[in-house]
């Protein structure tokens, strides 16, 4: 059921701010949606706490990023041969890109994204009474929203968040209203998530519900003979949906959080074309070698020089030191039989060892992509570029040479 407001006059700081007050299981959830780009939101989360009295609070982040927050400098200690070797150097490379669009926004706004959930954890602080950190963890809401869309839509996610990096201008007046009355993740694939359902599925919907049961699954763990008030603090994008499921939920809590942290199978067609191709290929060389040697060793030499040489030109362009270009050179012809760290990684892990990022790098690493020709200039993003590049020449490297071989047998 919905609580009518107070009879008390609200501070003039809530005075227009989206404000829901929702009853659920003897718990009073006072939900305020906010601009992750405003004063004003900052100033009514101080208002609310100052006003009223919460037995928690509850914030639409998850642990990482409510750590980012406690610690902007933790980003530092960041191992990056174990970020390769371990497969997230592009997963890091996303978040890096996504970050370069929040630093100009808070360059352009004057106010520093987020800055109202900082407020509320400070007032849970402040005030002795528990955070809720509510929202699922963002690399798991990004592989799901990556792994919702087909095959050409992750291409223009893709080339969305390339061109992102190459941007120079303000972002547009028009744009920064949007981000007042949507969520950072989806104002930020905006283009794309308007036009795909599972997509704002993923960045939404989805969270929706499992911020819905997040708070249900905290309110059942505290004693139930007393009055309880949360205060909510979310996104405004997200304040009808969440009021919405947090009236009419009614499956288990615990259940909907589990299934919705899942990390969705990766489609297996996408490896059985690749196998296919690579078997393809060889299956050509071995029968190029069978009508003779010449033309045998003509289709080896062609797989060699195309994957090695698009992968090396990757390096290339990633400005790597000629060592991560020899690595990638050699690499890339041998991944069919060398599963595990792709070409991409071994070259960016050469990088990393002749260019060793330094203090420094790390200290500067987020002024430095908000221009994409600091991408080039810091070692940490540098490298990651490297894998990036690396891994796109392979695999444009390997359909070429597919091309190439058996065009050159009939």
């Amino acid at each position: 059921m919905s609580v009518p407001e107070t009879a008390i006059a609200p501070p003039a700081a809530l005075e227009g701010q989206p404000l829901e007050r929702v009853q659920r299981d003897g718990v009073e959830y006072v939900v305020l949606g906010t601009a992750h780009v405003s004063r004003s939101s900052m100033e009514a989360v101080e208002a609310l706490l100052a006003s009223e009295h919460f037995d928690a609070v509850a914030v639409e982040l998850c642990e990482s990023r409510a750590q980012g927050m406690r610690d902007p400098e933790a980003f530092k200690q960041m191992d990056l041969f174990q970020v390769i070797r371990q497969g997230k150097a592009g997963m890091v490379v996303a978040s890096l890109v996504l970050s370069t669009f929040q630093k100009r926004l808070a360059d352009q706004s004057g106010i520093q994204p987020g800055a109202e959930m900082k407020a509320a954890m400070d007032g849970a602080a402040a005030h002795d009474v528990p955070l809720w950190l509510i929202d699922r963890e963002v690399g798991t809401t990004l592989k799901r929203a990556w792994r919702s869309v087909g095959f050409w839509q992750r291409f223009g996610l893709l080339g969305g968040l390339a061109a992102s990096i190459f941007e120079r201008n303000d972002i547009a007046r028009d744009e920064v209203e949007k981000l007042k009355q949507s969520d950072l993740l989806e104002s930020a694939f905006s283009e794309f998530a308007s036009g795909s359902k599972p997509l704002y599925e993923s960045l939404i919907g989805e969270r929706d519900a499992y911020m819905a049961a997040r708070l249900r699954e905290e309110a059942a763990r505290t004693p139930s003979d007393e009055p309880r008030r949360v205060l909510v603090v979310i996104g405004a994008g997200h304040l009808k949906g969440l009021c919405s499921l947090l009236r009419e939920q009614h499956d288990d809590p615990a259940r909907i959080v589990t299934e919705l942290a899942q990390t969705p199978p990766k489609a297996s067609w996408p490896k059985w074309v690749a196998a296919g191709l690579v078997l393809l290929v060889f299956a050509a060389i071995a029968w190029a070698f069978h009508r003779n040697a010449a033309l045998g060793t003509q289709a080896l030499m062609a797989w060699i020089l195309f994957t090695g040489g698009f992968a090396a030109l990757g390096a290339v362009a990633a400005g790597s030191h000629p060592l991560s270009v020899a690595a990638a050179f050699v690499a890339a012809p041998i991944k069919p039989f060398r599963p595990g760290i792709p070409a991409g990684g071994i070259s960016a892990m050469a990088e990393a060892w002749v260019r060793r990022p330094r203090v420094a790098d790390f200290d500067s690493l987020r002024e430095d992509i908000v221009h994409w020709t600091g991408w080039w200039k810091n070692r940490v993003a540098r490298t990651l570029l490297n894998f990036t590049l690396v891994s796109v020449g392979t695999l444009i490297g390997e359909y070429s040479a597919g091309f190439h071989i058996v065009k050159s047998l009939f």
